[in-house]
């Protein structure tokens, strides 16, 4: 008679908890304690393995840019400099669509977490599209991919774990998704005039000026600019200040993570004098809710990777993706479309938790440049943060907007089609991802 192995048993059960809706973190901590239980294991071993799985330097990055996320947002960064790339690129065609992308890009360069970056600027582009012509669901649509670049466009707190799960250098990670965030970024552009579905009339007051009206409004358009870039010159200095930090050497990603959370209280404190104590004290606090979810998850998943190392879970699912094909384009579009159907139903950093154990040991065999991988693996993930069932983005705008996550979902669809055409290139293209590494080296 078949009989399942513990590992896969684990498995399963994880599924069968996750279907129940325990959370995540908890569907994978009691599967986990039922799979050392029937192997025999003392349960004294959870507290080593949970321990070794997040007391390691690098996940530190993970509190401190979350935290600096919600304080260049809670301090007026992310209007200021919504404004300034109003005025900047708003008389484009496409007007608000073209900001309201340009304004994910850049905060994706400020916030290395998707739903933070829809509550952050979500609300301030989503009106303004809406005054510009486009609809409501299509405005939330944008924003719920632009923002999904947040794990993609360094820093990123999903190319931290995949450095920490794969042992691959973290600053190379982010030197890496540069270009490839670029393309998805172009790739959301492109998808613009496309849109007439979704868009409409204007409304009848100035189309952009309802965003938030500036007091500058009856200078010409160059005074205008340069008044708004005086104005958001600090946090456009965000980006410039971290990355220039980590590809010059001058500190670790995991540093840069507390440079950025200074350099954010430093802003709000002393140039934009925005900082109270009122909005310190819910920046901590929604940064320490935040840290702990992503913490707790893995912190269990570190007893669910240790099962399924035990079990030799690893080495059976990996030999069968090798015996799959000869061809590795195959093998490749398999992982993908795994990882692609995990993203609807579980968040980034579960899956990356569960599938690279089984996925990195094939990218070694067939001698797949880990750095190249990790990209490809975290625009993956960031299209599974806007599709649904379990699309964390959707959820967070739909909460910032009131409407259905269906209509928010089907305004995300166009960009979905796009973002899967930027995977694909990515994927066939690994000099995309590697030339500005191999460039600094």
């Amino acid at each position: 008679m078949f009989e399942l192995s513990v590992g896969t048993q684990m498995v399963l059960l994880f599924f069968v908890l996750m279907f129940i809706r325990l959370p995540v973190a908890f569907a994978l901590g009691l599967s986990a304690l039922y799979a050392m239980w029937s192997m025999g294991f003392g349960l004294d071993l959870v507290g080593d393995l949970i321990a070794s799985g997040i007391v390691k330097f690098s996940l530190l990055a993970i509190p401190f840019f979350i935290l600096a996320g919600i304080l260049m947002g809670s301090v007026g960064i992310a209007e200021r400099m919504i404004r300034f790339f109003r005025i900047l690129v708003g008389g484009l065609p496409g007007g608000m669509g073209v900001v309201g992308t340009v304004v994910c890009l850049f905060w994706g360069a400020v916030s290395g977490s998707g739903p933070a970056s829809v509550a952050a600027i979500g609300p301030l582009i989503i009106k303004g599209m809406e005054e510009d012509g486009y609809s409501p669901h299509f405005a939330a649509g944008l924003v719920c991919t632009g923002a999904a670049l947040s794990i993609v466009i360094p820093p990123s707190i999903g190319l931290v774990i995949y450095g920490v799960i794969a042992e691959t250098s973290i600053s190379e990670l982010f030197i890496a998704a540069i270009v490839p965030g670029l393309l998805l970024g172009a790739l959301m552009l492109l998808t613009l005039p496309f849109a007439t579905h979704y868009t409409s009339q204007p409304a009848s007051s100035p189309s952009l000026e309802a965003l938030s009206p500036t007091p500058d409004a009856h200078l010409s358009y160059f005074p205008r600019l340069w008044k708004s870039f005086v104005s958001s010159f600090w946090g456009l200095m965000v980006p410039v200040v971290i990355l220039g930090g980590i590809y010059s050497g001058v500190f670790t990603a995991t540093e840069a993570a507390i440079v950025a959370t200074v350099y954010a209280l430093a802003v709000g404190a002393f140039i934009y004098r925005t900082l109270n104590f009122a909005n310190l004290y819910k920046a901590l606090v929604d940064a320490a809710a935040s840290s702990a979810v992503v913490m707790l998850v893995v912190a269990y998943a570190s007893l669910f990777g240790w099962v399924i190392t035990v079990d030799d879970l690893i080495g059976r699912v990996s030999g069968a993706l090798l015996s799959f094909s000869d061809s590795e384009a195959v093998i490749l579009l398999l992982i993908m479309v795994v990882l692609l159907i995990a993203g609807m139903f579980m968040d980034a950093v579960t899956i990356m938790y569960i599938t690279l154990p089984i996925f990195l040991p094939v990218a070694r065999e067939l001698h797949w440049d880990l750095v190249w991988f990790g990209v490809v693996v975290m625009i993956n993930l960031a299209i599974g943060l806007f599709t649904p069932p379990v699309g964390i983005n959707l959820y967070v705008a739909a909460n910032i907007t009131r409407m259905p996550l269906e209509r928010i979902a089907a305004g995300a669809i166009p960009f979905l089609v796009t973002s899967i055409i930027g995977l694909s290139i990515v994927a066939a293209v690994p000099e995309l991802s590697r030339f500005l590494v191999d460039f600094m080296k």
